[in-house]
């Protein structure tokens, strides 16, 4: 079993799982159909799921299990998945045995798997009971104070009963001073502009990717674009593009630019009108020095790009461009926005969602402690 690309006549393009012979999993394809198109889920979401549900058939498969009624033996698909690489080879376990997928994939896999059988439920494919194999009755009180809502009520929910620990890691910011170190060793305007997109407009790298020229509203006044938003500023719309780019909200946002980034623009333009082959694409972001040649540019390339800019500039670590993001976020917070300005400019649902992506500096922390004011009796005791 393994993953597989399906291009539609219409041009949408989903992943679904193929046995060796090529055959389609029937009922992992009308899951993932209903993924992609029903649910309005990303490309590469319907991959990542594609590739954890061919996992969880081909385990199946292997030890002789009927995948409707495996769920009773769900802890031993989670060691098998700990210790057995994605192209099955030797397979080590015991004591002192090395995993080959850490804690977080292996919860992700498990809830794409859990999706699965649930939809495989409703649709009739499976037996009910195999709900009670994959959740049990819990409570709110073990969700975090944000996800528990202001009611302090007590409600039931359900809970994945099989779950790995892990362990807790933060996502930090990029700091001013690793951003402008990775600008200073770019080699191309598009590879700044890039940077400033991310870092200073909080744009995800699938957002980035998918931009188009026409999304670019650059005049003082807009009107003969037929927006009303004055001043510089792009458009994140959600669309199907062939680099896979797909911005990650349904509903579409107004992003401002500064001077810098506008500047960018304008020397990036400059660029890419040299290169003959990117004058038909109407994407913004495309392949100037590899082939295709003015190609939209892949979602992977953004990655790519930031990992060469880290090593380029003998930063201590790789700066991720989600860590771009998060620091755009942080500058807004110590430039005094508002959580409410954070969320839209972020493009998070909620105010709860931007929190996260806040991380104060010592400087403001200290200033935080500073502002607050000392009583005056107090004061006068300690003279």
């Amino acid at each position: 079993m393994r993953a597989f690309l399906v291009r539609m006549p219409s041009g949408g393009r989903y992943w679904t799982v193929i046995d060796d012979k090529y055959v389609v999993e029937p009922v992992a394809d009308q899951y993932l159909r209903e993924l992609r198109f029903g649910r309005d889920r990303a490309e590469s979401t319907t991959k990542a799921y594609a590739e954890s549900v061919s996992l969880y058939l081909r385990w199946c498969s292997g030890t002789g299990r009927e995948w409707r009624t495996a769920a009773r033996d769900f802890g031993l698909f989670m060691v098998w998945l700990k210790y057995t690489p994605a192209r099955l080879g030797t397979v080590v376990m015991g004591p002192g045995a090395a995993p080959v997928r850490g804690e977080s994939r292996i919860n992700k896999i498990l809830t794409a798997v859990r999706g699965f059988l649930v939809f495989a439920v409703v649709a009739k494919e499976a037996e009910s009971w195999v709900m009670e194999q994959l959740y049990e009755v819990a409570d709110i009180r073990d969700l975090p104070l944000v996800a528990q809502g202001e009611s302090s009520a007590l409600r039931q929910r359900l809970r994945a009963r099989h779950h790995v620990h892990e362990p807790e890691t933060v996502v930090d910011r990029a700091t001013d001073a690793e951003i402008v170190a990775m600008f200073r060793v770019c080699r191309s305007a598009r590879d700044r502009l890039i940077v400033l997109l991310l870092a200073r407009s909080g744009l995800r790298r699938g957002e980035a990717a998918g931009l188009r020229r026409s999304d670019l509203h650059l005049l003082p006044d807009n009107s003969v674009h037929g927006c009303r938003i004055l001043g510089a500023h792009l458009h994140v719309v959600r669309r199907e593009n062939p680099n896979g780019a797909w911005a990650k909200s349904r509903y579409g946002r107004a992003v401002p630019l500064d001077f810098l980034t506008v500047r960018a623009l304008d020397l990036y333009l400059i660029e890419r009108g040299r290169l003959a082959a990117a004058v038909a694409c109407d994407f913004l972001l495309v392949n100037l020095f590899r082939k295709p040649l003015g190609a939209p540019l892949s979602v992977d390339a953004v990655n790519e790009l930031f990992e060469t800019l880290s090593r380029r500039a003998g930063l201590d670590r790789t700066v991720t461009p989600h860590q771009g993001r998060h620091g755009f976020a942080s500058n807004l917070a110590d430039a005094g926005a508002m959580l409410d300005e954070i969320q839209v400019l972020m493009g998070h649902a909620s105010p709860t969602s931007s929190q996260p992506y806040l991380h104060p500096s010592a400087e403001r922390l200290r200033a935080a402690v500073e502002r607050v004011p000392s009583p005056r009796e107090l004061m006068e005791e300690l003279r």
